[in-house]
């Protein structure tokens, strides 16, 4: 019995968390205000963090910096400031601001980065790919 009451606790943490930062339905029990105080709380703590990562990003859009990051990450699962910035730097194509363009090529440049698993420094990929090769 207290198996299932904590499974199902589990399971009702782990639907909370993806309506928190994944665009996840509300859970039924909880107060959707509040839910919602907290989504748009949590997003301008991320756009914090992306800030950090990527100035150059966060200081193009300027003031507007962290409701443009929000409404893009909303329904959008968080993977780390360093790919969260890159998604929507990418995301933006010919939109995204001068400064903007030049951090993402310097990131492009120094890292490989297909979108899905972690940005991998160039020289470390290449000496990986010889090292697989042999």
């Amino acid at each position: 019995m207290a198996g299932d009451h904590l499974s199902g606790l589990a399971a009702q943490q782990a639907a909370l968390v993806a309506s928190l930062v994944a665009g996840g339905e509300l859970p039924p029990g909880f107060d959707g205000p509040a839910v919602q105080a907290t989504r748009v709380a949590l997003r301008r703590k991320r756009a914090g963090e992306v800030a950090r990562t990527w100035p150059m990003l966060a200081a193009s859009y300027g003031r507007s910096w962290p409701a443009t990051f929000a409404a893009w990450a909303q329904g959008r699962p968080p993977n780390g400031s360093l790919r969260d910035g890159w998604d929507f730097a990418r995301a933006m194509g010919p939109a995204l601001p001068e400064l903007a363009r030049e951090e993402l090529a310097q990131r492009e440049s120094a890292f490989t980065y297909d979108g899905e698993s972690a940005p991998v420094p160039r020289r470390r990929a290449g000496l990986w790919s010889r090292l697989r090769n042999r």
